[in-house]
């Protein structure tokens, strides 16, 4: 039977060629760190796309501001809105994959029934 699931002696998977400086910085800081499933690799690679959104985003807001002006007076940019939802998506894609506390080289713990990821750096040793 052929192990699907990236073991931590093995290579980290290849960088996707639609992400973003944030995208790839946080894809190689991720998957160089630890092996992860086919699974959460999903989830790693939506979290680099929503990472690039955050920046795209908040390069408007940095360019035209916190608030616009609308017919019914001054309201929040709606680019700073969509970014406060992004974070939160981010926020919780990360923390779904519920990473080694890097002190103590063990993931988090929640309620679910799941595996810790192994560390590269410890599976190395």
């Amino acid at each position: 039977m052929t192990n699907l699931y990236p073991v931590p002696d093995a290579p980290p998977p290849a960088t996707p060629d639609d992400l973003g400086q944030s995208g790839v910085a946080l894809w190689e800081e991720l998957t160089n760190a630890f092996a992860f499933d086919p699974q959460d690799l999903v989830m790693i690679l939506e979290a680099c796309r929503v990472k690039d959104r955050l920046d795209a985003l908040n390069a408007i807001v940095r360019a035209e501001g916190v608030t616009t002006s609308s017919p019914q007076g001054v309201k929040t940019h709606p680019a700073l809105t969509e970014s406060r939802r992004q974070e939160l998506v981010f926020t919780r894609l990360i923390a779904s994959l519920r990473l080694p506390d890097p002190n103590e080289e063990r993931a988090q713990r929640r309620g679910a029934a799941r595996g810790a990821y192994r560390s590269r750096a410890m599976a190395n040793r």
